[in-house]
Parts: C-alpha cells; structure tokens; sequence
C-alpha cells in the first residue's frame, strides 16, 4: 500500500459577511496626508491583477488564485463589467479594489487591500471609500442590468487585524457570521520563498 500524504492541520477561520443597501450608508474616510491617486486599470492584464493579488494578499493567506492558468486570470479579468482601481502613493502601487457587478443590481468587492508597507497610512480607509463610491454607480451602467441595490464583501479572521472595522466604519453592516475549517497554510509571500518556514 502506498504511503499517504501528510494532511494539513485545520484551523477554524471566521468569515464575515457585510453590506450596505444604500449609498448613503457610505461613511466616507477622510483623504490620507500621502499623496494617493486613484486609478482603474483600463487594460484587463493578468499579468498586474496577479501582481497586485500576490503583493496585498501574500503576507494573510490569501491562497484561492495562485492555481489558476494564465486563461484563468484571463477570464477574471475580462468579467462583464468587472473592474479594478489600484492606489498608487508618489508611482508606486500601493494597494486595490476589485469590483465585480452581479445579478439584480448586486456588486461584491471580490478583493481590498494594500501592499503591506503602505498599512497603518490611512490609505485603506480612502481606498475602500472610492471603491464603494464605484460600486453604487457600477452595476446600471452595464447594458441589462439595474442600477446598483446592495453593495458586500466578506473578510476573514485570515485578513490583517484592521479589515473588518475598516469595513464597519465605511458604514458596512454585518448580515452573516460562519465558523468552518480550513487547512492551515504558511502565508506565501508575493513571490514563493517570500517568507522563510
């Protein structure tokens, strides 16, 4: 009989779910001191949303799309209406939203975040305000689709410490709570080998 591969150990993860239903439950953030632009990636690029995937999320597990083939990034990046805005500090990236427009008049923030060197700058708060200004105004500019009723995202207890006040300050409401298992795995780093064992 062969040997089995060793399992990973599982972990309980928190996963909240939050909304807003109305654009006026945006509690924008004040605009950081840093000298932040915000800006859509117009051309769909696999290439920089994978860039940007690894850099924010590496360091708090974010593992679902480092599997995916480059068609597949491809195929997310090429979504109906799905759009990314990166803030850049003085040039440089330093983190992004990532809208994607449902049915019925819903958009989920899919991914939010920063590059870990611009945390704790008050840029996440700006960042997450723009992109839910976006958001309400996303989804009727789509042929077919109705204006914009529910914003949400979820968050995870995986996410760095800040991500769900952040989420409740901008005026997100809590409307799910799960607890379930995953495997636990090494953060990867923005490139593998990032962070030693």
């Amino acid at each position: 009989m062969p040997p089995t591969a060793p399992t990973a150990p599982m972990v309980d993860v928190i996963t909240w779910s939050l909304e807003q239903t109305s654009p006026s439950d945006l509690a924008s953030a004040k605009a950081p001191d840093d000298d932040v632009r915000i800006v859509r990636a117009e051309v769909p690029s696999p290439e920089f949303s994978r860039f940007l995937y690894t850099a924010v999320g590496g360091d708090v597990r974010w593992t679902d799309r480092l599997g995916l083939t480059y068609a597949q990034w491809q195929e997310i990046v090429d979504r109906p209406g799905a759009e990314t805005w990166v803030a850049y500090v003085d040039g440089t990236p330093a983190g992004y939203v990532e809208l994607d427009p449902q049915a019925d008049g819903v958009v989920e923030i899919m991914y939010f975040g920063l590059v870990p060197a611009f945390r704790g700058r008050r840029i996440g708060g700006h960042l997450l305000s723009r992109g839910t200004e976006r958001a309400w105004d996303l989804a009727g500019r789509w042929p077919g689709r109705q204006a914009t009723r529910r914003v949400w995202v979820h968050t995870c207890s995986l996410d760095g410490p800040h991500a769900l006040a952040n989420y409740e300050r901008r005026g997100y409401r809590l409307f799910d709570t799960t607890v379930g298992p995953e495997p636990e795995v090494a953060a990867p780093g923005p490139w593998p080998g990032a962070f030693p064992a």
